[in-house]
């Protein structure tokens, strides 16, 4: 073996060397690429500021792929979906606990009055007992009229009582006999 031979199996080594971590670093590249698109798009539906994220990464990989991470959105939009349902049931959650419209302290759905400061919360049915809300104006248990007492039906009603008038003209008074006098 001369010194050709062992250099043409070096240069051939250092060629193939030189292709593999040129693959390599085409293959990071385009992998770094398509993660920023795919980060961008979770976390953003601005089509200019995925744009700009790719071309950054694209023309300085390694430091536009450092500035990327440093200036994306904090959040994906699915995190700030979520965020946002969990922040609704909260406030669901608080706007259904009952407060006394008096001193706005918290009373249970079962309170007719505010055990704090006795003022009415609820009343009852007249017609079938459930719970009402004050301003309510039917019951939606049994569809009467939340405002109306109940008719109270008597099983034998007491017949009417005579109608009495007074006399209108001397004529009518009634004469009364007077004791002789002597």
């Amino acid at each position: 073996m001369d010194i050709s031979g062992i250099s043409n199996a070096i240069g051939t080594v250092l060629q193939v060397l030189v292709a593999t971590c040129g693959a390599f670093l085409l293959a990071f590249w385009l992998a770094i690429v398509i993660w920023t698109w795919r980060d961008i798009r979770s976390r953003s539906r601005d089509i200019f500021a995925a744009i700009l994220a790719i071309v950054l990464v694209a023309v300085f990989p390694v430091i536009g792929l450092l500035l990327y991470i440093l200036l994306r959105p904090k959040e994906t939009l699915a995190e700030a979906y979520d965020r946002a349902l969990e922040e609704e049931a909260l406030l669901r959650s608080m706007e259904e606990q009952l407060v006394c419209p008096n001193c706005q302290r918290a009373v249970d759905k079962h309170w007719r009055f505010c055990a704090y400061c006795h003022t009415p919360i609820k009343k009852d049915c007249a017609h079938c007992g459930e719970l009402l809300e004050l301003g309510w104006s039917m019951c939606p248990y049994c569809g009467n009229d939340a405002n109306v007492p109940a008719v109270q039906m008597a099983t034998s009603a007491p017949p009417p009582a005579p109608r009495i008038t007074a006399p209108t003209t001397v004529a009518e008074l009634p004469v009364a006999d007077l004791p002789a006098s002597d």
